[in-house]
């Protein structure tokens, strides 16, 4: 093969095509929710004189802060990651030729910061996933299943679209896990800086990744005492050595995390939910003493588990595919696995408790819990590697079945970005609760392919109460047809889009093959080898 195409023999290289590819054909140019949009806008206040919040907004949305001026109730990361985007964003949309465009929606500047977005974080995430499920002693080809399940087949896919802060915490997260898990097998330092960097960095973007932060220190003790069966003083050395490093890392991170806080709200040592709530209450008296924080444990508990609207087991079904693979084969894992799950778990499990008396566990306007999601994803992704690797131990039935849980999971996934997710929130004003979302997803794509919303019951007036709303939940979601259904742009621009979007399909399904071939050809010699041997 000429020197110039030997990339495409290289499995890490065809894995970034991949992403790169998948987040580009997924985009609407929408940031996916108002929490994004006006993160987004408290970045462009960081260079501009445009106000965090504009006036208009209170008291939908906003809070007194300093000098009685409106500041939004978020971190200061995912507005971070999104700076050199808006200003490249800022300065495109206003060049001669997006003139007579300029204003509309979707705007230049929001196409140009999910697009780059989230390409950057698709690809660096399968890069460190990648690293890890190879440091748990996957081989090549189930490590790249294992960061294509991440990426298909659970909700990642969903908030790939949706530019929500899950998939930056989860590449926070994961790289946390990763380079820590290096230092502990490598003995490698600088490892163990850039997984504490990670973890820290996770702390600006949400506070509650605290919970990641623990998790990882978790994952370290595990590691050593199963791994590396480290015991008795050489323990106590190993993670003394973790806490020198990683603990001044993680205090510079929350001093600047505290530092925002009371650039906006003038104190370091409370949260904008607390802020939040005094608010609140003094608009709205009959507010319980407790709010945010007055949902009785048990339901808030239950809720992500049981609920039909919510369930991570029916937004994640590989969850179910992972708790079975580790009842059936646990005994087989190597220390690492067995470190990873059980920690995967336990952050999940920590997630749910915490957010179990939150006003809104559920995420509020999210495809399933936005707040456990992560959490479920890290637990989720590992359960096609695991079926993999331990197929000989599972029997025909259960690799029958998992088989079919895994293509379930990646045709949830893919129903998640036909329509903007506010779809059956809306709908369910009239149909009621229990209801279940997942099921009426695949009803909803099903009656507008065949034009048939109104006649099955699924059109109703509160979908139509917000023009804007309405205009984007009535559509595919993707780019170009969006940009039709607006109907701003010129007809040849959405023509011409439409003609790199089914380019970029094609060019993402020759890169899944081309990915396939080269796996298969790198395996196919080892097996050979072993069945004569």
């Amino acid at each position: 093969m000429p020197p110039g195409l030997r990339w495409f023999q290289s499995p890490r290289t065809l894995l970034c095509l991949v992403a790169a590819l998948l987040a580009i054909v997924v985009q609407s140019g929408e940031l996916g929710t108002s929490d994004t949009m006006h993160r987004l806008q408290a970045t462009h206040s960081f260079w501009t004189s445009e106000p965090p919040v504009f006036p208009d907004e209170y008291p939908e949305f906003g809070v007194h802060g300093r000098g009685a001026r409106l500041y939004g109730w978020y971190g200061i990361g995912q507005s971070l990651l999104m700076l050199p985007a808006d200003v490249m964003g800022t300065w495109l949309e206003r060049i001669p030729v997006f003139r007579n465009y300029n204003g509309n929606d979707p705007s230049v500047r929001n196409i140009f910061v999910t697009y780059t977005t989230e390409i950057l974080i698709n690809v660096l995430t399968a890069l460190v996933c990648l690293r890890l499920l190879q440091l748990l002693e996957f081989s090549i080809a189930h490590s790249v299943a294992g960061v294509v399940a991440l990426l298909f087949c659970t909700t990642h896919l969903h908030y790939t679209q949706n530019m929500m802060e899950n998939n930056y915490i989860m590449l926070l997260t994961l790289t946390g896990l990763c380079f820590q898990c290096e230092w502990v097998k490598a003995n490698n330092k600088g490892a163990l800086l850039i997984g504490s960097g990670a973890f820290g960095l996770n702390l600006l973007t949400r506070l509650t990744t605290g919970l990641d932060l623990i998790a990882g220190g978790v994952f370290v003790v595990l590691l050593l005492w199963w791994d590396q069966k480290i015991r008795g003083q050489e323990l106590w050395r190993r993670i003394l050595i973790y806490v020198k490093n990683a603990l001044p890392i993680y205090l510079i991170f929350l001093l600047i995390d505290r530092a925002y806080q009371y650039y906006r709200f003038g104190s370091f040592f409370n949260t904008y939910v607390s802020v939040v709530a005094k608010e609140y209450r003094q608009m709205n008296p009959s507010l319980p003493p407790n709010y945010p924080w007055e949902t009785p444990f048990h339901a808030g508990f239950l809720g992500p588990l049981i609920t039909p609207e919510k369930s991570i087991f029916l937004f994640d079904p590989l969850l179910i595919l992972t708790i079975l693979a580790a009842i059936l084969a646990w005994k087989f894992f190597p220390p690492s696995i067995k470190a990873y799950v059980f920690t995967a778990f336990f952050l999940l499990l920590a997630y749910i408790c915490f957010y179990a008396r939150y006003t809104v566990w559920s995420g509020d306007f999210a495809w399933g819990d936005r707040y456990v999601s992560t959490a479920a994803e890290l637990a989720a992704f590992i359960a096609v590697p695991l079926l993999l690797r331990y197929r000989q131990h599972f029997g025909k039935a259960i690799w029958g079945a998992g088989i079919a849980v895994i293509a379930a999971s990646a045709a949830i996934q893919v129903a998640s970005l036909a329509f903007w997710l506010p779809l059956e929130i809306y709908q369910m004003e009239t149909l009621g609760h229990p209801t279940f979302v997942v099921v009426l997803r695949f009803k909803n794509i099903a009656a507008f392919a065949l034009g048939k919303m109104q006649q099955w019951g699924l059109n109703n007036v509160p979908m139509t109460q917000d023009p804007w709303d309405y205009v984007h939940i009535t559509t595919w979601n993707f780019l170009p047809f969006l940009l039709r259904r607006v109907g701003e742009a010129p007809g040849w621009v959405v023509d011409l889009v439409m003609t790199f979007w089914i380019a970029g399909l094609l060019a993402l399904a020759l890169a899944l093959w081309q990915l396939r071939r080269v796996l298969t050809t790198e395996t196919e010699p080892r097996l050979s080898a072993t069945s004569t041997v």
